[in-house]
């Protein structure tokens, strides 16, 4: 068994925030494909990982960890490669905010709100809740403009250097990029989308690209 196991789901945000942790600090790690979403829920091997089903769960040498903060800030204080939190005192407790204002905030209104409507739901032939798109869309623009106001310009979201605080924004924003209303909010942040656009070409992201990024959009979302 490697030594570094993760289990999760490749297309799941919160499972790709620890995974581009790994890969930004180049460590070998293997994937374990875990569903939760289907009709039945998680797995009993999955709630033997996290008791409340939720995913990643991390194995690091008989080390057992989930909840993504921590495992990120683990792989980071443990594992070798370039550090990813700063040490300057005001940096690290900008980066912790922009982390807690994308869990409280942000993550549900931007992918479930507005990707999984606009995006996945037709994917699968469904029809989107245009209603609950609206008001996801009103909540992601008050978010956009908190983590806007928060954003450095020098070039990742906290400072010159990459932080967890781009990792864990990532895939929220990468996802919500992918329905036409978040593109066009996005568009009225331009320090924010030059970030996406920046961060989109790290070698970390392309490696760990989900289903939906790789599978071609329906033509009325392009």
């Amino acid at each position: 068994m490697p030594e570094v196991n993760l289990y999760g789901l490749e297309r799941s945000v919160y499972t790709r925030i620890a995974r581009l942790a790994l890969e930004e600090k180049s460590v070998a790690y293997v994937l374990h494909e875990v569903e939760i979403f289907g009709p039945d829920g998680a797995p009993q091997e999955q709630l033997t990982r996290h008791p409340f089903g939720r995913i990643p769960s991390l194995d690091h040498a008989g080390f057992w960890l989930y909840e993504t903060g921590a495992i990120t800030r683990y792989i980071d204080e443990t594992l070798p490669g370039p550090r990813l939190q700063p040490s300057e005192p005001r940096l690290r407790a900008r980066m912790n905010q922009v982390m807690s204002l994308l869990d409280a905030y942000a993550y549900r209104p931007m992918v479930w709100g507005v990707f999984v409507e606009r995006v996945r739901i037709p994917m699968s032939g469904g029809k989107p809740d245009e209603t609950k798109i609206a008001e996801s869309m009103a909540v992601a623009a008050t978010c956009l403009k908190a983590l806007d106001a928060l954003a450095s310009a020098a070039p990742f979201l906290v400072g010159p250097h990459i932080t967890l605080a781009d990792l864990h924004a990532l895939p929220i924003l990468l996802y919500f990029s992918l329905a036409e209303e978040g593109r066009h909010l996005l568009a009225q942040y331009p320090t924010i989308e030059q970030w996406l656009a920046m961060m989109r070409s790290r070698p970390s992201v392309e490696r760990t690209r989900s289903r939906y990024e790789t599978k071609p959009l329906p033509k009325y979302y392009r």
